[in-house]
């Protein structure tokens, strides 16, 4: 797939079916999310690898916009290690550059993905943090539920013309 048709047609997915994701396709997602960019190539991210139902589904429990966990056969937590960077705003963007590569990458295995946002709030880092015994030094900055989609979205356009402005 270009990778200009990947941008434009990538979509949230939130229902799943129930079919295992194979292991050669969970390693290209983490190695897609590694080669995001970092600020001075620090690469301080962390990333969990959430397989098991049981914590799927406690996360689900308490996250409000985490339901889509109840029947995704995988998530990927995405943190920040506080030992490679010390600024948690940079962790956060980090993290989302990272956590970005793992949606396009999804989209590209012909998987379906979404973003899910634990990072900044604190009652959220926490209860993650508590749920996959992360160490202090460890930041959860967001979740990405994967599967592959029980449905198609179509994608649509956001380009928006008044939402730039050009310096010439």
């Amino acid at each position: 797939m270009d990778v200009l048709q990947a941008i434009i047609s990538r979509r949230s997915v939130r229902n799943f079916l129930t079919k295992p994701i194979e292991a050669h396709k969970t390693e290209l997602l983490l190695r897609a999310a590694m080669q995001a960019p970092s600020a001075h190539n620090r690469q301080p991210w962390y990333f969990v690898v959430i397989n098991r139902r049981s914590l799927l589904t406690a996360i689900a429990d308490f996250h409000p916009y985490a339901k889509m966990l109840y029947k995704a056969p995988m998530a990927i937590a995405v943190c920040g290690d506080f030992n490679l960077e010390n600024d948690e705003r940079y962790l956060a963007l980090n993290a989302a550059a990272a956590t970005q590569n793992i949606l396009l990458a999804a989209h590209g295995l012909d998987l379906g993905a979404v973003w899910i946002a634990v990072y900044p709030r604190e009652e959220r880092i926490q209860k993650i943090s508590a749920l996959l015994e992360l160490p202090s030094h460890i930041l959860p900055i967001s979740l990405v539920a994967v599967g592959y989609a029980a449905r198609k979205v179509p994608p649509e356009s956001r380009y928006d013309t008044q939402k730039i402005r050009f310096i010439s």
